[in-house]
């Protein structure tokens, strides 16, 4: 059993650099614990493990080691991330299914007001949610980054080679993605394409396939023509979609054939409601269904990450940042501090940054404004930051293609092997008095060559 899978994948390292062995057996239960700061849910081979999370957490760090060039652990860190990135720690009592179904009964009667009223009840208490955290987790970015740092007492390097994230060393990702849930959404379609385009933003729209609006060949081709993109959103978005596996299975036949019939790689579910475990009966390439944190959302939980990640061989695209009826209708805000925030820390650990924005109450009034602070915001950061603007299907294929990369020595550097290598580029993990830092020596010289050019 190799522990550390997950962070190779995750770094795409030589293996070598991240060799550990389990300190003992795993226990037979799981629970929550701390590695350092991060908190984690699974078995660990020492301590022991809470239902939930509170005070005293044990911190299994303390009993990791180093022995013979080795680092022992006392916990898998590729079992502990995939419990993370696939909510298997949230408790998954459906003691909330009668409520669901009444609401979604009565919800084509219910104005828009009394809609939000009812929402903002089961919102009660969001706050004192302790975990994961919020606005944005980064629980599975500090176990790895902690682990890389292990590893570099193991081999007593400076620095420790691997992949970069995002090709053309682009400091992070930025997807904008568009939910089509009205009639009026749909027609609002073009107006928020203009918009877009009007700062250099290209975007994907989730359809609805049934009941909610018609569907043209034109209108999805207008989408396409545009440069944007065409993904699948639920069925009916009625909250039914997993409700029972049968029927589940039943709807996501239907779903896979509207799929192949739009041209659409890329899932996202109504409401975000999810079962992980459940995905392999879908035939698309992409999800978008995982919240980074869902404390606002129908569905509590969240993946507790910025990055991509498979889910068998879907590549799951977290959102990781609030939807805008979450922001301006459920909490009032009044501007994008937040959005701000989210995305600060997002770029902070290099990753994707992801948004839902509805046509359907963007293009009028001040929620059209605050948008338009959004991209006015983006394309600040786009002039002086190197971040990648991307579609989901392009995101997508390149962390595919990174997956299948590898890093081989040649004397004293690494070349990148692999399809898609000549986007790739170099980067190096180093311990800087005890805090792990990126650099990337390509862009560094080029940054050298600038600073002399201007001289």
């Amino acid at each position: 059993m190799l522990i550390a899978r997950s962070i190779i994948d995750y770094y795409r390292c030589p293996e070598h650099f991240l060799d550990f062995e389990l300190s003992g057996p795993l226990s037979a239960d799981e629970g929550f614990f701390r590695f350092g700061p991060s908190i984690c849910y699974g078995r660990s081979c020492s301590g022991h493990r809470l239902s939930r999370v509170e005070n005293g957490l044990y911190d299994v760090l303390g009993d990791a080691s180093i022995q013979n060039s080795k680092a022992t652990l006392p916990l898998s860190p590729s079992e502990v991330i995939d419990n993370l990135r696939l909510e298997r720690y949230v408790l998954r009592a459906r003691t909330y299914q009668w409520g669901k179904n009444t609401y979604y009964a009565l919800r084509p009667w219910l104005s828009p007001g009394i809609r939000i009223i009812v929402k903002k009840m089961q919102l009660r208490g969001w706050q004192r949610i302790p975990f994961p955290g919020w606005p944005v987790d980064r629980t599975v970015e500090n176990i790895c980054e902690q682990l890389l740092l292990l590893s570099h007492q193991v081999h007593k390097s400076d620095r420790i080679p691997f992949i970069w994230f995002w090709p053309r060393g682009a400091r992070g990702c930025v997807m904008m993605t568009h939910d089509v849930e009205t009639l009026a959404g749909r027609d609002a379609c073009a107006k928020l394409m203009d918009l877009d385009d009007s700062f250099d933003i290209k975007a994907s729209f989730e359809i609805i396939p049934e009941e909610r609006y018609g569907i043209t060949p034109d209108f999805l081709d207008t989408i396409r023509r545009r440069g944007c993109e065409v993904a699948i959103h639920d069925l009916k978005h009625d909250g039914r979609l997993f409700d029972r596996h049968d029927k589940f299975l039943w709807r996501a036949s239907k779903i896979n054939q509207y799929a192949k019939q739009y041209g659409a790689n890329t899932f996202r579910s109504g409401l975000l409601y999810r079962r992980p475990e459940w995905f392999d009966a879908f035939q698309f390439s992409a999800d978008m269904s995982i919240p980074n944190v869902a404390h606002l959302d129908p569905q509590r939980g969240g993946c507790c990450t910025v990055m991509p990640y498979f889910i068998g061989n879907m590549i799951e695209l977290p959102l990781t940042t609030t939807q805008d009826y979450m922001l301006f209708y459920l909490l009032g805000e009044r501007s994008i501090d937040l959005w701000k925030k989210q995305t600060s820390m997002i770029l902070e650990k290099s990753g994707l940054v992801s948004f839902i924005v509805h046509p359907d109450y963007t293009m009028s009034g001040e929620k059209r404004s605050y948008y338009q602070d959004l991209l006015t915001y983006l394309q600040g950061l786009r002039s002086s930051t190197n971040l990648w603007f991307a579609l989901p299907r392009e995101i997508d294929h390149w962390w595919r293609l990174r997956s299948k990369m590898s890093l081989v020595g040649d004397g004293d550097s690494w070349q990148i092997c692999g399809e898609g290598s000549d986007q790739a580029v170099l980067a190096y993990a180093t311990n800087v008095a005890g805090k792990l830092t990126y650099s990337i020596p390509s862009q560094e010289r080029a940054d050298s060559m600038k600073h002399v050019a201007a001289g």
